[in-house]
């Protein structure tokens, strides 16, 4: 369980394929407080450390997460968001996020506002039921909140601590990013649709 609060950014540094996996190897500041078996979202999405050194750790892409998410095609020299998980004593900021990633969409406008950005991303159809103005969503990992809402498309506004802190300064138009749907509209949605069948 992740919170959408984003603890730091890493550094892809290699990729090595394997027979049905991706290893990444990720330099993080992260690196010497995580644990072999731990989980790390990386962009949203739940990874297992595999292995670690003081200042990198390896992780496995499997092939259901390769086609699912944006780490199906990673880059070395790309920053991406890292979380560690939620500890049962700790405070909740975002919202709760496990770090199953629902898709990836298209990012198709970036505008400056004042010191805050607007980043609006398509909806699928697949996901348009589990987004609500006002609502929560994680972008890349980040807990955002639904700014505005239309049929086929969602905006962020990002202050500036997130920007800075955030992989999203790095953004641009026709990039893709991993989405996640709040949990909470997803089981409301699977409850009615049980219903009616």
């Amino acid at each position: 369980m992740f919170t959408g609060i984003i603890e730091a950014t890493g550094r892809i540094s290699t990729l090595t394929p394997g027979t049905d996996h991706l290893r990444l190897g990720i330099e993080t500041a992260l690196a010497p407080a995580l644990a072999l078996g731990a989980s790390l979202a990386v962009n949203g999405v739940c990874l297992t450390v595999v292995a670690r050194d003081e200042a990198t750790v390896w992780m496995d892409v499997g092939p259901q997460t390769a086609r699912i998410t944006t780490l199906g095609s990673p880059h070395v020299g790309q920053v991406v968001n890292l979380e560690r998980p939620l500890r049962p004593d700790g405070r909740l900021d975002g919202h709760f996020v496990l770090g199953h990633v629902d898709g990836t969409a298209e990012v198709v406008e970036v505008r400056p506002d004042s010191e805050s950005h607007w980043v609006t991303v398509a909806l699928p159809d697949t996901l348009a039921a589990y987004v609500i103005p006002k609502g929560s969503i994680a972008v890349d990992g980040i807990s955002l909140t639904v700014a505005t809402l239309s049929r086929d498309r969602f905006s962020v506004q990002v202050i500036p601590y997130t920007w800075a802190h955030t992989t999203l300064q790095h953004v641009r138009v026709g990039d893709r990013v991993n989405l996640e749907c709040d949990m909470i509209g997803k089981y409301v949605v699977r409850t009615l649709e049980h219903r009616s069948a």
